[in-house]
């Protein structure tokens, strides 16, 4: 009889499950789903119980008979894809397309890739899981509605390549609310005050003005500040109260995904996807010298802040034998999850303690070892002894004036040991009494203003969503994606900002969908897919009940007056005349026009494209040569234009290598027509030739080189790495991204 196929999702997990097996066994790759619903149509019989529609990706389509080749010559099929829905619904998707060619097939769970973890899999074999199978499908039959039912409803009434999304509309709806909180902020001075004293002891310590006649402190002006600092001045600082106490500072649980991705943006300014993408690298495992390939943490996708009793002996025992006794608590420590937490993993953690961050350092890139060291770091630290705070509070009397001065000292610093980084600089206090004078050095006084809550990073984004209890932090990094995708915002200085186009869409769906965009109702809905998934709930009638709300409001939105034709009203006026300006559709993308138009033809691009000065000189008139944006995508000119005319038609070498590897570089070249495109230097040899433009800079997510794609004909260009298996995208210029016209989900299924 023949072996025992193993089917995984990736090669990367593949090769490190490998190891692990006999030569019993062959272990194959899915990559990934290998059925969805289709592209152009939407592939749902909502009349017959909302019966799906699957075909074969066309992508898969050589990996499925690979596969089935392989299960008809097998004793067996062992399906070990991700322990979690998605993963479920991978395998039962495989056991769909396989049954016919073996009927002996069952799934095999592990929670890490480590040998003992496999060989303990492969020893309990088990059945699908039909209600996690039954979730993840009512999941993706929600977002497929939502997607084919609303968003053509955007384009027609507002523009094309506009989308909607259950759970992505709800976090526009977050960001463009946060901007208009913003936008209505009015800022209101006040000042402090800042006394510089000295006790009879040294140091010398800072004191802020906390009250004024009992009431707390509201000095809203200038003169009011003077008039204070004068009077301060000629009067006498006694310490009225001393308070020494000493204060705990217990060490937080170990990481789950939403705390990960929050950590890889504070820390290590990695976006949400990069930090999912390096975690799953870690998980499926890496080349660690002669120890081949190992998976170096569990799971990253959970939301459980349980771990098991066997790594918590580990930990323990790695804490007694590196720090002293007092390192180490009586006990182990237990960590209780939210409510809603599903608890069907463990907690991010490493698979094994023989392997410290340093001793993996040399054979792991950067991002892989910056994110496995707070891995480590967090879950040891999160069985460690707390650290002991020592905290002193100084009450300070001037006749009706009281100051506060507050600091404090690390006794012990427990846990700290592991974040010397983060430790907070001891602020020493001198040893005084109350009822001591003392002696005043200085007064300063400053001008403040309130301020307006900050814009959404990715990290606070995720924080805020997974407070509201919107989503799963698996499917926050494609959220985020799509957003920025569909310009519904951008992003400066690490801030997302709402576009014109993301609050009028946003407006939009919460005045025609107001079910759909309330939180509460989405996170009810949320609340419901983890009940199917327990079998406490029936797909069919979760999804009935949410079509009711769609269907309805679907067709009092089809009422709604449509702006596609007068353009998208915006509060800016035209400089010109003065109408209000519009948002309007053309044959190069979205732009601002005039509302007046024929009458008036202002117009203006979305995005302000900058010339960027070069050090070379125009060999006509002597002026800086300058990049530009054409037509065509960039070109070198004059910065004296129009009066100089000049454009640089020459060829140039990208210095890039030719992805034949046949000894050539790309070059920059034009078509007859002047539209550039990029061809091999060893042209008619090599005939290589593409319209993207190779830029040597490597891709942020997997390290490979990435290239900018000119999309000039319906949009602006954006990143994207050359490495087929990374799915990094980046928009460069944010004015419009046209997608497909079936592109419709915010988890980035149909993207």
């Amino acid at each position: 009889m023949g072996k025992r196929l193993v089917i995984v999702e990736s090669p990367a997990k593949a090769k490190t499950v490998n190891k692990y097996l006999g030569s019993d066994f062959l272990v194959k790759a899915s990559m990934g789903h290998i059925r969805d619903l289709p592209k152009k149509s939407l592939g749902v019989d909502i009349e017959h119980d909302f019966k799906p529609d699957y075909e074969i990706i066309p992508e898969r389509t050589s990996t499925v008979a690979e596969l089935q080749k392989a299960a008809k010559q097998s004793e067996s099929v062992l399906l070990a894809a991700d322990p979690d829905r998605e993963g479920e619904a991978i395998c039962w998707h495989l056991s769909t397309v396989l049954g016919a060619f073996n009927k002996n097939i069952y799934r095999v769970l592990f929670h890490e890739i480590t040998k003992s973890a496999v060989q303990r899999a492969f020893e309990n074999l088990r059945e699908l899981d039909q209600n996690k199978i039954n979730a993840q499908q009512a999941r993706r039959l929600l977002d497929r509605l939502v997607g084919y039912l609303i968003s053509p409803l955007l384009w027609k009434k507002i523009g094309r390549g506009l989308s909607a999304g259950r759970v992505q509309s709800i976090a526009l709806r977050v960001i463009c609310e946060r901007e208009r909180e913003i936008k209505d902020f009015i800022p209101e001075e006040y000042w402090s005050i800042t006394a510089e004293l000295k006790a009879s002891n040294p140091p010398p310590f800072k004191a802020a003005l906390t009250e004024i006649d009992g009431k707390k402190t509201k000095i809203k002006n200038e003169k009011s500040a003077t008039a204070a600092v004068s009077e301060l001045r000629n009067l006498p600082f006694d310490l009225e109260k001393v308070e020494v106490k000493e204060k705990k500072r217990n060490p937080s649980p170990p990481y789950i995904t939403s705390t990960l991705q929050q950590d890889g943006f504070r820390l290590f300014h990695f976006p949400v996807k990069k930090t999912m993408y390096v975690a799953q690298r870690l998980y499926e495992g890496l080349e660690i010298g002669p120890k081949g390939s190992v998976g170096l943490i569990t799971y990253m996708r959970t939301d459980s802040v349980r771990v098991s009793n066997q790594a918590l002996s580990w930990a323990r025992k790695y804490i007694r034998q590196n720090y002293s006794e007092e390192y180490l608590p009586e006990k182990s420590r237990i960590y209780k999850n939210k409510r809603k937490a599903q608890d069907a993993h463990e907690a991010i953690r490493p698979t094994t303690l023989s392997l410290p961050p340093d001793a993996v350092k040399p054979y792991l890139a950067k991002e892989e070892y910056n994110l496995y060291r707070i891995i480590w770091n967090r879950f040891i630290a999160s069985q460690m002894s707390s650290a002991l705070i020592e905290e002193t509070v100084f009450d300070i009397k001037a006749s009706k004036y009281k100051f506060k001065a507050k600091g404090e000292v690390i006794k012990f610093d427990g846990y700290f040991i592991l974040y010397s980084s983060l430790k907070k600089e001891d602020k020493i206090f001198p040893r005084a009494e109350a009822g001591e004078r003392l002696t005043l050095i200085n007064l300063e006084s400053e001008q403040n203003f309130t301020q307006a809550l900050p814009r959404y990073t990715e990290g606070s984004l995720v924080r805020e969503l997974e407070a509201k209890g919107v989503g799963r932090p698996s499917t926050y990094a494609p959220i985020i994606a799509t957003l920025q995708g569909r310009v519904y915002v951008v992003k400066e200085k690490g801030k997302f900002i709402p576009t014109d186009l993301g609050i009028f869409v946003t407006d939009f769906l919460i005045e025609n969908f107001a079910d759909l965009m309330e939180f509460k109702f989405t996170v009810r809905l949320e609340e419901e897919l983890d009940r199917i998934s327990e079998g406490e709930l029936n797909w069919v009638d979760y999804l009935k009940s949410y079509h009711s709300f769609l269907d309805k409001d679907l067709k009092q939105a089809e009422k709604r007056e449509s702006v596609k034709e007068k353009g998208i009203p915006l509060e800016d006026v035209c400089p010109q005349c003065g109408r209000q300006l519009v948002i309007k559709e053309g044959r190069y993308g979205r732009f601002k026009s005039c509302s007046g138009y024929p009458e008036c033809k202002h117009r203006e691009s979305m995005v302000k494209k900058e010339a960027t000065p070069l050090e070379e000189k125009c060999p006509e008139c002597g002026s800086g040569l300058v990049i530009k944006w054409g037509r065509f995508g960039t070109f070198i000119g004059c910065s004296n234009y129009p009066q100089c005319t000049y454009t640089k038609t020459e060829r140039k070498d990208t210095g890039i290598a030719c992805p034949k590897n046949c000894g050539g570089t790309l070059i920059r070249k034009k078509t007859r027509k002047g539209k550039i495109f990029f061809g091999c230097s060893q042209y008619p040899k090599c005939d290589y030739a593409t319209w993207d433009e190779p830029i040597s800079q490597p891709c942020p997510e997997c390290g490979r080189k990435f290239v900018i794609r000119k999309n000039v004909i319906k949009g602006d260009p954006f990143l994207y790495c050359s490495n087929e298996e990374c799915n990094y995208k980046e928009i460069v210029e944010r004015e419009k991204i046209w997608e497909k016209k079936d592109a419709t989900s915010e988890e980035g299924e149909d993207l």
